[in-house]
């Protein structure tokens, strides 16, 4: 499928997929939104894709909503909450994806920005990365899952104190608060990103997704639930393709090939 406002391509059992506005901050359009949940769509379905980088082209990740999209310009209620479904569609798709998701932030990720990386399931971040809940400082609350993906990340009062001032914060401290699993150079962003993301793709595609959902999951279980959840998943893993090449892996002493079976 052929993009616009985003770039899209395959290596390695990894699909890229990058918001490419860069003249607009990666800034989020009604056709933006569209071609990104498209492309999500496309990778998480595609058999070939064992693991997903969100990433931004040019100096921003992505700088939030276009203060040109017609949600600026409703007045209704209604229609407001109606066009909010476009930007709550992506987090749930990031978040639902059966594979690994990992947010590659390359410079701002302000507003629905920083709650789009927060969606996905680890954040590697350049040290010119800066974060921020700025919706307060337009009056406004937050969207795209921000009362929800940014306690769970660094606690309730750390969250009220970001969500209450709109204040900036860099990427060391993101690192430092939980916010982000680790921040490299700028110029070794990619290189890191990509090998984590290939080492990842090589690993147990149905153990991966099942121990996805299992976290996430666990999240909102009390521990007997989790538990039978973990005996759930062992039950059918245990008897797996993959289990037993893992194993004969092991005692070969070699890295196992895993074929999703």
């Amino acid at each position: 499928m052929a993009y616009e406002t985003i770039t899209y391509k395959k290596e390695a059992g990894v699909a890229y997929i990058a918001f490419n506005r860069p003249d607009k901050m990666n800034s989020l359009t009604d056709q933006m939104l569209t071609e990104s949940s498209q492309a999500i769509d496309e990778a998480a379905k595609d058999p070939e894709v064992r693991v997903i980088v969100l990433t931004g082209s040019g100096r921003a990740f992505c700088a939030g909503a276009d203060l040109g999209h017609p949600l600026f310009e409703a007045t209704s209620p209604v229609e407001i909450h109606t066009g909010m479904a476009s930007f709550h569609k992506l987090p749930l798709q990031l978040r639902n994806a059966p594979k690994p998701v990992i947010a590659s932030v390359n410079g701002a990720a302000v507003g629905a920005g920083a709650n789009l990386a927060l969606a996905c399931d680890m954040i590697i971040a350049s040290d010119q990365a800066r974060f921020g809940q700025v919706f307060v400082n337009i009056g406004v609350h937050p969207d795209t899952g921000g009362t929800y993906f940014l306690p769970r990340a660094v606690g309730v009062p750390r969250a009220c104190e970001l969500l209450m001032t709109g204040r900036i914060i860099d990427a060391k401290e993101a690192e430092r608060i939980g916010m982000v699993n680790k921040v490299v150079p700028a110029d070794k962003l990619e290189a890191t990103t990509r090998e984590l993301a290939e080492s990842l793709a090589k690993g147990p595609p149905i153990a991966l997704s099942m121990m996805k959902e299992s976290i996430y999951q666990a999240l909102e279980m009390d521990l007997p639930t989790a538990l039978e959840r973990e005996a759930n998943c062992q039950a059918i893993l245990v008897n797996s393709e993959d289990n037993r090449e893992g194993i004969r892996a092991f005692r070969e002493k070699r890295r196992p090939e895993f074929k999703g079976k």
